[in-house]
């Protein structure tokens, strides 16, 4: 077979047609474009461990941009009547303090970023307590109305070339919902509160759901990922409510996305087993990252066995191994995952990992791991 441009390779695996060899991607590696000469502190990727890295991504891999649409708000969003944010640095840290005032009640997050790690941590979760919940619902809607630009993602894609696709990246109503909790008090709520979980759900699936079909109406025929599914996994939640929480808000956008010739992608994290039924009643065109036991409970040969005829499969490569294993050993885990992930016929693979390192160091293990895949996937005849 002719060998295919990167686009091409992607393109053709999301329809299901057949490839010169499987995709190999390295997730937000080559999905985020980070700037490696922005001296800003809390910019990781401008160590220099990571140079090296980012340029394989962009020379080697099949490149899948990671893009959120860009959103104004709209010119009904009264969102400033509400909520406030405040930002400070201690210790070399970054707190940003949001609150919002209504009802009564003043509701309080806060967040710190270290310059050292590319990850966010919530310190302190806006909803607290039931109080909290009624009151937030009692925020306008208009607070959340935003108008989408699709002009960034065309730019990505003319930027883009041959060398892969553009993916839109959009949260889904659990995603959102979810966030707004601490874990436990999320699960403690979303099992005992029924009613006001979804009155929450329903609040935030409205605008969402608005702006899946703005950008895919805009932007048809492209790829997208939808993330949030993992929150209503087990052991967090069990899979009758994955279909009330999940299936009921996110499988409107799955078919918005579908309308328009786009191809709907479900981010889970962890177990899968007892929740795939429901992400293939959603239609998904595909799923990721479909992480390998301990972290997932599935195997990727079983997922294409009962479920790859229908869904392109992204993955199923430990971040935990790539970062750790000893190039030989890692060498055997991507093996795996290409002879399991093309095994029988399906609707397409892609070779990639959960995550990415979110430090400031690469170590040449870690970028020999990331060759390893890069040059497996290339000479596969699976």
């Amino acid at each position: 077979m002719t060998m295919l441009t990167r686009r091409e390779r992607l393109m053709a695996t999301l329809r299901g047609e057949a490839v010169d060899r499987p995709a190999v991607n390295f997730y937000e590696v080559g999905g985020w474009t980070p700037d490696p000469d922005d001296p800003d502190p809390f910019n990781v990727y401008n160590a220099p461990d990571w140079q090296p890295l980012l340029e394989l991504a962009e020379a080697e891999t099949d490149l899948i941009r990671m893009c959120p649409p860009t959103l104004t708000p709209a010119p009904d969003n009264c969102r400033h009547d509400f909520f406030r944010h405040e930002t400070h640095m201690d210790g070399g840290s970054r707190f940003t303090r949001t609150t919002v005032t209504v009802a009564g009640r003043t509701l309080t997050s806060l967040t710190r970023r270290d310059s050292d790690v590319a990850t966010t941590w919530t310190l302190e979760h806006l909803l607290k307590d039931l109080d909290d919940i009624k009151a937030y619902l009692e925020i306008p809607d208009e607070a959340f109305h935003y108008d989408c630009d699709v002009a960034p993602l065309r730019t990505r894609e003319r930027e883009l070339g041959d060398a892969g696709i553009v993916m839109v990246d959009m949260e889904d109503p659990i995603c959102t919902v979810a966030s707004l909790f601490s874990m436990s008090d999320y699960t403690v709520v979303a099992m005992t509160e029924g009613g006001l979980f979804h009155a929450l759900l329903e609040k935030h699936a409205r605008p969402i759901h608005a702006r899946c079909e703005q950008v895919a109406r805009d932007f048809p025929g492209h790829l997208w990922r939808l993330v949030g599914s993992e929150y209503a996994s087990e052991p967090y939640l069990p899979p009758r409510l994955y279909e009330e929480y999940v299936v009921r808000y996110t499988a409107p956008m799955v078919k918005i996305i579908q309308t328009y010739g786009g191809f709907a992608r479900i981010h889970s994290h962890g177990r899968l087993k007892n929740i795939l039924p429901h992400i293939a009643a959603m239609g998904a065109d595909a799923l990721d990252p479909i992480e390998p036991p301990p972290q997932g409970d599935v195997e990727l040969v079983d997922v294409r066995r009962a479920y790859g005829r229908d869904m392109v499969l992204f993955g199923n490569l430990e971040a935990a191994d790539l970062e750790n294993l000893p190039p030989a050993d890692f060498e055997k885990k991507v093996e795996q995952a290409l002879r399991e992930g093309t095994a029988g016929s399906g609707r397409g693979f892609v070779l990639m990992p959960s995550a990415c390192p979110y430090g400031r160091t690469v170590t040449p293990e870690t970028l020999e791991n990331y060759k390893t895949m890069v040059r497996l996937a290339k000479t596969h005849k699976g």
